[in-house]
Parts: C-alpha cells; sequence; structure tokens
C-alpha cells in the first residue's frame, strides 16, 4: 500500500518515490520500479530527459561520499543512482543506457585477488562444501572492491547488509550437513551478493539484479584479460617473461615438493591434503574448478566497476479505475474471507471434537485437506493486492482513504488465513510426523505472511523501502531456515512423538525408513531412541560418515559432531540389526 498524498495534500518530502502518485501504489520508484527523476529510460522508448535539466548535466560520475539527501543512507530518489555511485553511458538503445560506462583498467589488486580466489577453488573445493566456500568467498569479494574503488564507487550501508548477510549465508554449508539447505543458502547468498555488486532499489533493481552478474561472466574475464596486458605494457611479447616465471616456479614446486615428500613421511601427508589431485581423473577437475574460480571473482569485480542500472527502469503506471469498478470486487473478496475466517476460529480452533461433529473427519485429514488450499490462498492474494494497487483509483484523499482501508482489511483477514494454514500443518504433524516437505512448506508460509505485515507497513509508512525489506527478509528466513538445521529439527520432533505415543499407547510412533535418510544433522536427535531402534535409524549415517574422509575445510560441524556420538556410542551388533526389519514393517504407518 501508498503512502502517497493526494493533489489535494500538502506533499511531503520523497513522497513521489514513496507510493508513486504517477505509479501505482507501491508500484513507484520504490513501490515498483517506478521511473526515478534524472535520466529514465523506459522499457519500450528512449531515455527522457531530466525536466529541470539540460540532458547533458547528468554529472560524469557519482561518489559514495557525496550522496547527502534522499535515503539515509546516501540514495538520492531525484538523482537515480544506486548504493554504490557509478557514471552513467550514453547510448541509443535502452539496456545499453543501463549500463554504466566501461570500467576503469583493472587494477593488480583486483588481478591478484582474483588469481588468488581461482587457486582456492582448485585447492579447496573438490572434496565438497563447507568452510571452503567461505575461504573462497574472501577474496572473490576483496576482488570486487577494489575494482569498486577504481571506478569510484564507495561503500554504503545497504551495501555492507547484503555483503555480510551473504558471507553469512555462505557459513550454514561449514554447519549443516543436508544438502537441501546448502543448496538453498548458496542461490540466496549469490543473489545478496548481486545486490551487493549493483545496489538497487526498486523492484526492477532488486529482481533483476543478478542478470547483470551472469552477462559479466563473459565480459570480465575479456576485461581482465585486456587488463593484464595493458598492465605489462601492452607488447604483444610482455606477457612472456611473466608466463614463463610462472611455468618454471611450477616446476620447481613439483620437482622439490616430490622430493621432499618422498625423504618425509609427515611432510608427504601434509603436501597431499594440500595439494590438488593430479590423476587422470582428478585433474582436469580441478582445472574447471580454477577456471570457475577466476571467472566468478573477475565477473563480480567487472559488475561492481560497471553495473547494469536496473532502477533506470520505468515501469508504466497502471491505468487507474473508478471507484465502484476497483472497489466491488475486492468488498466481496474481503467479505467471503471474513466468512471463512469465521468458520476456522468456530472450528479449526474449536478442537478435535469440533471437527469430527461438524466435518465428520478426523483430525488429520481435515488438516491435510485444507492446507495447501490455504497456502495457494495467500499466494494469490498477494497478487490480487499486487494488480489492486496498480489500477487503483488516486485523485484525492478520499481514494487513497479507500484503498488503505479496503487492502488494509484484506491483509489483516489474509494474516488469518496464513495462522490457519500453519495450524493445519501442526494438527497434520501431530498425526503423520513432520518431513522436510512439512517443515519447508511451513517456512514459506510464514515468510508470506511476513510479506503481508511489510505490505501493510508499507500502507502507513511508505512503500519506499518496501523491495529491499522484502528481499532482506528472504535472505533472513532462509538463513535462520539453515541455523535451525531442519533434518536435526525434523528428527528432533519425530523422536518426541514417538516418546508420547510410547507412553499414550505403549507402543510408540516412529518412521524409521524416512529416518534413514536423513543426515548428519539429525545423529544427536536420533541418538535419544532406544536400542535397538537407535541402531536401525543411525546405521545408514554411520557408514556414510565412515566412508568419507573429507579434508577439515570440506567438512561441516554437523558432520563432526555426529562422529563424536556414534564414537562415544556405537551402535550394536549387526546381528541385532535383524530386529531393524521388524520394526520398519510395524512402524510403517503412513
Amino acid at each position: 500500500m501508498s503512502d502517497t498524498p493526494s493533489e489535494a495534500e500538502p506533499r511531503r518530502p520523497g513522497a513521489e518515490d514513496g507510493g508513486g502518485a504517477k505509479g501505482s501504489a507501491g508500484g513507484g520508484s520504490e513501490g515498483g520500479g517506478g521511473a526515478v527523476r534524472g535520466r529514465t529510460v523506459a522499457l519500450t522508448k528512449k531515455p527522457a530527459a531530466d525536466a529541470d535539466a539540460p540532458e547533458d548535466a547528468v554529472p560524469a560520475s557519482y561518489s559514495g561520499d557525496a550522496a547527502s539527501e534522499g535515503d539515509a543512507d546516501g540514495d538520492d530518489p531525484d538523482r537515480g543512482d544506486v548504493d554504490w555511485g557509478y557514471p552513467v553511458a550514453e547510448s541509443a538503445w535502452w539496456f545499453a543506457d543501463l549500463q554504466a560506462k566501461s570500467p576503469a583498467p583493472v587494477r593488480p589488486a583486483t588481478l591478484w585477488a582474483a588469481l588468488a580466489t581461482g587457486v582456492l577453488s582448485m585447492l579447496l573445493l573438490g572434496d565438497g562444501l563447507a568452510l571452503n566456500l567461505l575461504l573462497v568467498a574472501v577474496p572473490a569479494a576483496l576482488a570486487a572492491y577494489y575494482a569498486a574503488q577504481a571506478a569510484g564507487r564507495g561503500l554504503r550501508r545497504w551495501t555492507l547488509v547484503w555483503g555480510v548477510g551473504g558471507f553469512a549465508l555462505l557459513a550454514v554449508p561449514a554447519l549443516r550437513d543436508a544438502d537441501w539447505p546448502t543448496f538453498l543458502a548458496v542461490v540466496t547468498a549469490v543473489a545478496a551478493g548481486s545486490l551487493a555488486l549493483h545496489g538497487g532499489r526498486t523492484w526492477t533493481g532488486v529482481l533483476f539484479g543478478p542478470i547483470g552478474l551472469y552477462t559479466s561472466v563473459l565480459t570480465g574475464p575479456v576485461w581482465g584479460w585486456r587488463g593484464l596486458r595493458e598492465r605489462f605494457g601492452g607488447a604483444r611479447g610482455s606477457l612472456g617473461p611473466v608466463l614463463r616465471a610462472l611455468a618454471v616456479a611450477a616446476v620447481l614446486l613439483l620437482v622439490f615438493g616430490a622430493l621432499f615428500a618422498g625423504a618425509d613421511a609427515a611432510f608427504a601427508d601434509l603436501l597431499g591434503g594440500l595439494m590438488p589431485d593430479a590423476s587422470v581423473s582428478g585433474g582436469p577437475w580441478h582445472l574447471v574448478l580454477l577456471v570457475l574460480g577466476l571467472v566468478g571473482a573477475l565477473a563480480a569485480a567487472h559488475t561492481a566497476a560497471a553495473p547494469v542500472q536496473w532502477d533506470r527502469v520505468e515501469v508504466p503506471p497502471g491505468r487507474e479505475r473508478g471507484r465502484l469498478e476497483w472497489a466491488l470486487p475486492l468488498i466481496v473478496l474481503v467479505v467471503l474471507f471474513a466468512a471463512f475466517n469465521a468458520v476456522q476460529l468456530a472450528v479449526l480452533f474449536g478442537g478435535y471434537d469440533t471437527v469430527l461433529e461438524k466435518t465428520d473427519q478426523s483430525y488429520a485429514e481435515y488438516a491435510r485437506q485444507g492446507f495447501w488450499q490455504l497456502l495457494l490462498v495467500t499466494l494469490l492474494t498477494l497478487l490480487v493486492i499486487v494488480f489492486a494497487l496498480r489500477w487503483a483509483p488516486r485523485d484525492g484523499a478520499r481514494d487513497w482513504t479507500l484503498v488503505r482501508a479496503v487492502l488494509g482489511t484484506l491483509c489483516v483477514l489474509t494474516l488469518v488465513v496464513v495462522a490457519s494454514a500453519v495450524r493445519r500443518m501442526d494438527m497434520y504433524v501431530e498425526a503423520y510426523g513432520l518431513t522436510r516437505l512439512r517443515i519447508s512448506v511451513v517456512a514459506v508460509e510464514l515468510w508470506l505472511g511476513l510479506v503481508i505485515v511489510l505490505i501493510m507497513a508499507a500502507g502507513v509508512w511508505g512503500a519506499r523501502w518496501l523491495p529491499r525489506a522484502v528481499m532482506a527478509s528472504a535472505a533472513a528466513g532462509v538463513l535462520a531456515f539453515g541455523l535451525v538445521s531442519p533434518d536435526g529439527l525434523v528428527a528432533e520432533r519425530n523422536v518426541e512423538r514417538y516418546e508420547a505415543t510410547s507412553k499414550k499407547d505403549g507402543e510408540g510412533k516412529f518412521d524409521v525408513d524416512y529416518a534413514r535418510g536423513l543426515s548428519a544433522d539429525a545423529v544427536p536427535a536420533l541418538d535419544k531412541l532406544e536400542e535397538p531402534l537407535r541402531s536401525c535409524a543411525l546405521e545408514p549415517i554411520a557408514r556414510e560418515l565412515k566412508k568419507e574422509n573429507k579434508p577439515w575445510y570440506a567438512t561441516s560441524w554437523g558432520e563432526v559432531r555426529a562422529r563424536a556420538i556414534l564414537e562415544d556410542r556405537p551402535l550394536s551388533a549387526e546381528e541385532d540389526w535383524e530386529e531393524c526389519l521388524r520394526l520398519r514393517d510395524e512402524f510403517q504407518y503412513r
């Protein structure tokens, strides 16, 4: 929702960006990637000049320290720049106008940092992802920092927020053994890193920023090679001495390293842990990792030096509708939501007996029937709010009061739907246990509820900050999801359920097959089970840990903790595992 004043009201500073009187509520400069003053560009037309200044009045570059007005972190809505100031290019076609001018030549510090990224990738990433991912990310971030400095871009508050958030997300692989939260954390870290490199205040800047990072995968290495040649005089043969020196150094390291390794077994073990695999099967893979690390660092540096200015894309505002045409469908929807929520308060939260009486279903069947529908309702409601803001009437104060009242009521009722969906999943988990899918969809539903709360806050205080707040909440949610250890939480909840049902019925409910497929993060919880159920559940995890022999930098804390537990309490003898087959049949209940 928007804080845009009516024409009859006095305009507040920055109101044009808050909700966009000429755009949509929540769809202006900040709310919907709308127009910004200065040199802007539409998706279907050429850039328009500033009405208050001549076309050539755009400064050649912006310094991060020079911004003193506009946003609290230095973003000036009237200037159209992003978190780091950068030069503006002159071009005849719209996409190129979004691209900053050619970056400054590569600094030696950038090249060394990129080379360090490639070497560390080759040495550390071949054995898996854990702490090594953080170690590789440090020189890559330094390469981007040095390139941004050379381009005249200064650090700002949101740049640090995205950068620190990206590094925090990369800590998840170092802590958790499970692959799925690691994958989510790495993908989100790339998105946060893209925002740190590009900046981005509007929806277009936040959503399309990663595109500029991926295009730099092609332009970054070319830029780095050109800068390398320039640094060494630009002559065709100037790189020859450097390449020959590197080749001689590599030969000396291999020859004398092999001799020292043959002379001392301890040194051989140390060298074997540091040097890449030179075998036919491992050598090419390490070469690929070297290239990927080098290219990735140069792409990040090129993006920091010449980002695509997606904030300058102008999204045409939606055509405003009349009050009746706009409000009637939404009021009908609000009435429907209110009726549904009234039933939820009377039935869903009324207890087991009420559910059986009114629906002739079991508690779990009632919960399972409605959760997915309510999740879809939440998603569709967000879409309804987006389009309603785009087409909302905005002729005066009465129109904006109507918009806030109708959409605010719809948001409040949607929060009740979110609570109902979460409650249904909790009921379903009580009956059937917790799984990875169930904990994931609950996390998504809770995040959608948070987005609705942010939209409600934007309706009160303005939508300028909304795009970055939504993205930050998503990154924080993924980080929290990884830190709580979802596999460990699944195992802990199911063990508690087993103990509770054992005391109640004398025969506990536990899905042994599902527990055997969890990662090492689940070992602390599964270790609380009684024998032989404990050994039955832990046997595949223990076998996998015994088979793996990763170096310290590729081993997560979850694996280290699991090994320590299994060493203190070894599994029962193999002949007792025959009981596992009986237990697996006995506890199948889904």
